[in-house]
């Protein structure tokens, strides 16, 4: 009852092919009868397009930083505005609940 069920392995379904075998081979040189004329230059190819701003470009960029930049302040500053004010509306409730504990305890 407490012991443990172990899993048993599941068989393979379908077809199963063995393992390829992979065998050395040796390398020969050959060594060329004719000398092969050197291929013409190619010209390189640039393996990515490059960026080409225009200043409507660069202005939206810099628009466009600016925005997200106000964004996120305002909302950190209300983030930080809002743990202001629950942390001074929670020590005043602490202030008025400790008086009224007091008063109570005076008039006894």
């Amino acid at each position: 009852m407490f012991r443990p069920k172990l899993p048993t392995m599941p068989t393979p379904t379908g077809l199963v092919t063995p393992p390829a075998v992979v065998e050395p081979t040796t390398v020969v040189q050959h060594t060329p009868t004719t000398p092969t004329p050197a291929p013409a230059p190619v010209a390189q190819v640039p393996s990515r397009p490059t960026v080409q701003l225009t200043p409507g470009a660069v202005l939206a960029l810099v628009g466009g930083g600016t925005a997200v930049v106000l964004v996120v302040g305002a909302v950190l500053v209300s983030m930080l505005l809002a743990v202001a004010i629950t942390g001074a509306s929670i020590a005043i409730c602490a202030l008025v609940i400790r008086s009224l504990i007091t008063a109570e305890t005076r008039r006894r």
